[in-house]
């Protein structure tokens, strides 16, 4: 069968936020772009998330360049976009990691003094002082450090007002239609993409599937080892503001880190502008089983407690799981595939996407123009799983 449709200068399969970020920034350089997503825009893990946007929570490497230039992104994309910050509930609300000990203290503190070399903004908060920052806080706790630079959105409204200002850029929308094939040419180049509705003709796809990455990859004949690590969030009755920062227990880092496919948990608390507090964190790798844990929701409500007591009379009115899209060395895999010329990926980054969303972006538009890249994309390229059988 031939190839039918009109032509594009890329397709970005995905319309999560980091594939509408990708459509936004690509759009921006001057690129014809049409977005094909299976559902509808944020229906996979972007609608699942909490809307992190974290530089906290990052060891000093590439991860954390990489959320550096996206916080910068974030803040300048909260008054580019349609309805200003409002539009996407974006909050410099600032971070605050604490410490329940000494030793963890010391350990905070060794990993602020790295962090600090790289970029990052950090302020100590004696535990005498902490109230001053959260009033409900738990006493007794060492003390901990206050992190400026961490932000958060609202993760599907993000992902839509991106797409918005991708479409009034001429960008073309493809809701409801699951990508069945990757036509390439006789040399293995890409050509197409095809749908149950259409081909949408393109020498460049976008693979912005998130979770799903590693099956669209197989689609075109590249290998991506993307797995899915279940988390879930609780989210509490609308609330006075009783938490005023992105809270959560410095063990936090270290599960961010690791990659046990055993049941973590560390309490991460914050509010939002419409009232309820969420809670996590999880992770697990379970497959895409969405069976409801009761153990995960009571380690959840229990470590929430104790960093806020005042939680312990509060009703949590929904839970819900999302799955996040992780790869063996915890970086997401960004730029051109190696095997199948045309093809590039923007996924993988576990639950860093809706932070790390705006560089990948920008880098994606950068690569697909043949542009200096913002930040060095090596540690990045998906090459790295092709070598020693990763």
């Amino acid at each position: 069968m031939g190839v039918r449709g009109h032509s594009v200068d890329a397709v970005v399969v995905g319309a999560g936020v980091v594939g509408a970020a990708c459509a936004y920034y690509a759009t921006r350089a001057g690129l014809s772009v049409a977005v094909v997503d299976q559902g509808g825009p944020a229906g996979g893990t972007t609608g699942a998330g909490e809307g992190n946007l974290l530089v906290s929570d990052k060891e000093p490497g590439p991860e954390l360049d990489l959320a550096l230039l996206s916080a910068r992104l974030w803040r300048d994309l909260a008054d580019a976009l349609p309805d200003g910050p409002r539009g996407i509930e974006y909050e410099a609300k600032g971070g605050l990691v604490v410490a329940a000990d000494s030793a963890e203290l010391a350990a905070l503190h060794r990993l602020v003094a790295d962090q600090a070399r790289a970029g990052v903004e950090t302020r100590d908060v004696t535990a005498d002082r902490l109230p001053d920052l959260e009033p409900h806080l738990a006493r007794g706790l060492a003390g901990g450090v206050h992190y400026p630079q961490d932000a958060q959105v609202q993760p599907a409204l993000a992902a839509a007002r991106l797409l918005r200002a991708a479409r009034e850029a001429g960008a073309r929308l493809h809701f409801g239609e699951a990508v069945t094939d990757i036509l390439t040419g006789p040399d293995g180049a890409i050509r197409a993409v095809r749908t149950p509705r259409r081909d949408v003709p393109a020498p460049a796809v976008v693979n912005a599937t998130g979770v799903r990455g590693g099956d669209l990859a197989r689609l075109a004949g590249a290998r991506l080892p993307v797995l899915p690590r279940r988390g879930f969030v609780l989210v509490t009755e609308p609330l006075p503001q009783l938490v005023r920062h992105k809270v959560y227990a410095a063990g936090y880092v270290a599960d961010v880190a690791s990659g046990s496919a055993a049941l973590q948990t560390s309490p991460v608390v914050e509010s939002t502008p419409s009232g309820p507090v969420l809670i996590g964190a999880s992770r697990e790798r379970v497959g895409f089983d969405r069976t409801l844990s009761a153990e995960v929701l009571r380690r959840l409500a229990m470590a929430a407690v104790a960093l806020f007591p005042v939680l312990a009379r509060t009703a949590v009115i929904r839970t819900y799981c999302g799955f996040r899209p992780y790869l063996p060395d915890h970086l997401p895999a960004i730029g051109p595939d190696p095997a199948v010329p045309g093809l590039y990926h923007a996924c993988g980054h576990e639950g860093a996407g809706i932070g790390l969303a705006p560089a990948t972006g920008l880098l994606v538009a950068q690569a697909l123009t043949g542009t200096t890249p913002a930040t060095d994309l090596a540690p990045f390229r998906p090459e790295r799983f092709t070598k020693e059988g990763k």
